[in-house]
Parts: C-alpha cells; structure tokens; sequence
C-alpha cells in the first residue's frame, strides 16, 4: 500500500519543495545574469561618481595631510587661549615642507577658504620659512602682523578637521566655528537659501504652467483620431530633435528688446516702441523658455494616461444628467490624475537641476542653484563647496518624493 503522509517527491526523488526552490534560483540567476552588465555599468557610471563627489561635502584632508605637525598642535588647542609657541614651530616646519613640495598654495587656498587673505599671507610666509628662527611666533608675527590675528589660527583649525561640516553648513547660509559650533552667516553672506528658493520658486511656476498649457493639448490628443493625434504628437516630439542649445538661443532672439516677441507687441499696440517689455536675461525670461523646453515632458505622462480612459465614462455620466463640467470634473479628471502626478514630477525634478537656459536667458534675477554649482565647479573650483549645494539638492528633491507618495502615492503615478 502506498504511503501518501511523506512529503512529494518528483520523478527523480527529489522533494518537490527542494526541486521548486532550485528551479527558482536557476531562474533568479539567469534573470541576473541578463541584467548585471547594466546594473554594474550604472554603479560604475553613475552611482560611484556621484557618491564620491558627495562625499567631498564632508570630507577634506588636504591640509591634515599637507601640514600633519600644525593638524596635531591644532587639534590640543581650544580656539579661545592665544596661539601657543608650539603651534607657531609647527606651522614654519609644515611650511618648509610645503614649499619645498610645491603644496603650500593648495595650503594657502584651503585655508583663504575660511579666512579671506590667508592666501597671500601663506603663500608670503611659506616663502622665507626656512629662514625662520625661534622664537617661532615672534619671527612669523615679524615676517606679517596677519599672524597676530586669532581668525588665521582658527581658520587653520577649521581646514584642519577632516570631516568637516562647514561646506555643508555654508551651504545652507550658516558658519563653522572653531570651537565646533554653527552659527549663522551675516546678513551680506546668505546667498545660498535665496537661490535654493528661487530655485523652488521657478520649478514650481514651470509646473504649473506646463500643466496649464499641456492637459489641454494632452486631451485633444486622446480625442483625435489616431491618424490626427499621431501626426500632432509629431509636433509635439519635434522640440527633442532639436538641440537644447539651439532651442535656448533662439529665444534669446525671440524675447530681448528688438525681437520677435516685443515687435510683435509693438505692432498690436501692448506696447510702445520706446518702451519695450524687459523679457530676458530675467527671470521672466527663465520661465518663459523653460516652460517651452519642458512642456513636452508634461503633454506625454498626460496623453498616455488619457489615451486609457474610455469615452464611454464620460458618455455614462451624461446620460445620466451629468453637465459637460460635471462629467469632467468627477469621472475624467480623476482618471487623468496618475498621469498629472507624472507629468509635474518629471518637469518639477527636471527644473529643479536646469542649468543652460538660466545661465543663457536668466541674468542675474534668473540664476538657478544649478548655476552657482557650476561656478563653483569650473571657475571658483571649490567643489567641496558645490558637493555640498548637490547634496542638500539631493535630500530636498527625495523629500519631496516622500512628500508626494505620502500625499498622492508613487503607486497611483503611470506613465501610460
């Protein structure tokens, strides 16, 4: 008689729950192995470089490995007591070091970047170090009275802290003492959470005005016929096959003061030839391009996701005494809502990070935090600092995503 308690087997004796949990594996390590060159060309490609460049935000050792004896005298000093002798020794000797490496201007820059002049005063001093004798303190203090200043040997000690938070702290307009507190920044300093809301201001208008003008085209797209909407979608993807350069440049043309735009005005009397509108190298003229440039990014979640819903809701509800608005209101537009919830997250984040059509159409008003990174990559080079901007960019742009699964849902987000 067969014993029907064990456990199954399959044909070859194997338990079944076994044979099922190796054919899974086999299939999970295929499905791996077909993705794994793409998963490591991201990592590789885009994760690292980004993680390393974050990470710059909160670490430098440049000057605790160019000036390792002044690092440990600094790190016993408590930034209140005058400068000790031991201090001053250390600072001559790293200097001698340093000069004779050719690193005291790396030295002399780390260091202007808490203390303006430090630069000249270091790079003055590393000139003649070897010369010093002791006392030390005397002979640095008779070589530039800039020595006698307490905020040079805090600002040394500063630099010389390997984690340091005060990229970060500058980032978000605030000050990184010596004595390891953070205050705020004066008033003549804080630039950096006007940008950060101009910035939020402008990808906000950009939003919303690509929504204005992109759900009804995305709707008239939906109820054309296919062969009509296929051909207005053409229109709609032409911008793409364009370059962003050339897109930007020609509203350069369009929206200063002799263009197209205010000659047109001129022409219909909005505005007087001598007294033309002042629509670039502003921040309405920012809005204006950007708005063009992504209104595309908008028109496409929406139409895909409208291309699902059927006619026939709305043809219910208004056969069932609903009104044109009514029917719109509370059958189609909810319908439509995955796709607006795309739509303005992927214009929102893109405007967010924008950076040629500011720095081309913006001026001065119209200057994003994108803009004073890239300054601090490729003119000031202080990326440590634009690190920083990147990271609390970063954290700001996640939290909006919390926020709006919280509120909305990423779930209830479709791109078609």
């Amino acid at each position: 008689m067969t014993d029907t308690t064990g456990p199954l087997v399959a044909a070859d004796g194997t338990p079944l729950k076994r044979k099922l949990a190796q054919a899974m594996f086999r299939s999970r390590a295929r499905a791996f192995g077909l993705v794994f060159p793409l998963v490591a060309f991201v990592i590789a490609a885009f994760i690292i470089p980004i993680v390393a460049l974050l990470w710059q935000s909160v670490h430098d050792p440049r000057f605790a490995n160019l000036m390792p004896l002044t690092t440990i005298e600094l790190a016993k000093w408590d930034a209140v007591s005058p400068p000790t002798e031991a201090m001053a020794a250390a600072v001559v000797a790293d200097m001698i070091v340093a000069k004779k490496n050719k690193t005291i201007g790396r030295v002399a820059t780390r260091v202007n970047r808490e203390v303006s002049g430090a630069r000249s005063l270091f790079t003055k001093s590393g000139r003649s170090a070897a010369t010093l004798e002791a006392p030390f303190m005397e002979a640095l203090i008779a070589k530039d009275k800039k020595w006698e200043n307490i905020k040079i040997w805090e600002g040394m000690k500063i630099a010389s802290k390997v984690y340091n938070p005060g990229y970060l702290a500058s980032a978000l307009d605030m000050r990184y003492t010596a004595d390891g507190s953070i205050v705020r920044q004066e008033e003549d300093r804080r630039i950096h959470i006007m940008l950060f809301a101009r910035t939020m201001e402008i990808s906000l208008i950009v939003t919303i005005a690509c929504f204005v003008l992109g759900y009804p085209i995305a709707y008239l797209l939906s109820t054309l016929t296919t062969r009509t909407s296929n051909l207005l979608l053409i229109l709609v993807l032409l911008p793409f096959w364009t370059s962003l350069l050339v897109r930007t440049t020609a509203w350069i043309a369009m929206l200063q003061a002799q263009g197209v735009m205010n000659d047109l005005f001129v022409v219909f009397g909005i505005a007087t030839d001598t007294d033309r509108f002042s629509l670039i190298y502003n921040k309405t003229g920012t809005l204006i391009a950007m708005t063009h440039i992504l209104l595309p990014f908008m028109i496409l979640p929406l139409y895909s996701v409208m291309k699902t819903i059927p006619v026939s809701y709305v043809r219910a509800a208004k056969s069932m005494g609903a009104t044109n608005w009514t029917a719109f209101w509370r059958v189609y537009f909810p319908q439509s809502v995955p796709g607006i919830g795309a739509g303005a997250l992927l214009v929102f984040i893109l405007a967010i990070g924008y950076y040629i059509t500011p720095a081309l159409v913006g001026g001065q008003d119209g200057q994003m935090i994108s803009n004073i990174i890239d300054f601090h990559m490729r003119k000031s080079l202080n990326w440590n600092l634009a690190a920083a901007l990147g990271l609390v960019l970063l954290v700001f742009v996640m939290f909006l995503f919390w926020l709006y699964d919280r509120l909305v849902g990423i779930d209830n987000m479709k791109l078609g």
